[in-house]
């Protein structure tokens, strides 16, 4: 429900991202953006795992949008998540996410970075960062096998 929510996964585990340039966003994930996805994307391909496993628990690719190229030169691959570092270094503030939460099939390249066969299951998850003008500046799409992983949510009743 919240941004906070986000930060609890990403203190309990540790991510390690590596620069992946410039790219324009590929089009599987493009078309199910509604917002601004033209032009080309400074990319990070993140590994996380949990202190003390072998696995990791997620393959991540991270998307900065081109216009905060300054504040991308400063991001420390090793240090908190990008989305707090843009926060600190561009001054940009998350107004909004947006999460979708799908089943597929691992690609050769996913599959290949989590240790697993092509096409098990995996829980995708693709977060979309805006700012307060409603512009977005950051996209992820992280890739989950299915027997390291479960999402959980807590709803209260209103009553």
């Amino acid at each position: 429900s919240n941004v906070g929510e986000i930060l609890q996964y990403a203190r309990d585990t540790r991510a390690t991202y590596a620069a992946g340039g410039r790219v324009p966003l590929p089009r599987a994930i493009a078309e199910q953006i509604a917002g601004d996805t033209e032009g080309r994307w400074f990319r990070f391909r993140g590994v996380r795992t949990r202190d003390g496993d072998a696995l990791p628990i997620a393959i991540t690719d991270a998307y900065i949008h081109a216009r905060h190229a300054d504040a991308v030169e400063r991001i420390d691959p090793a240090q908190s998540t990008l989305f707090r570092q843009l926060e600190d270094t561009a001054g940009i503030a998350v107004h909004k996410a947006t999460q979708d939460i799908q089943a597929v099939s691992a690609s050769a390249a996913v599959a290949e970075a989590l240790g697993i066969a092509r096409r098990s299951a995996t829980l995708r998850i693709l977060r979309c960062y805006f700012d307060g003008k409603g512009r977005l500046f950051e996209i992820s799409v992280s890739h989950h096998p299915g027997d390291r992983f479960a999402y959980s949510m807590h709803i209260d009743v209103e009553g």
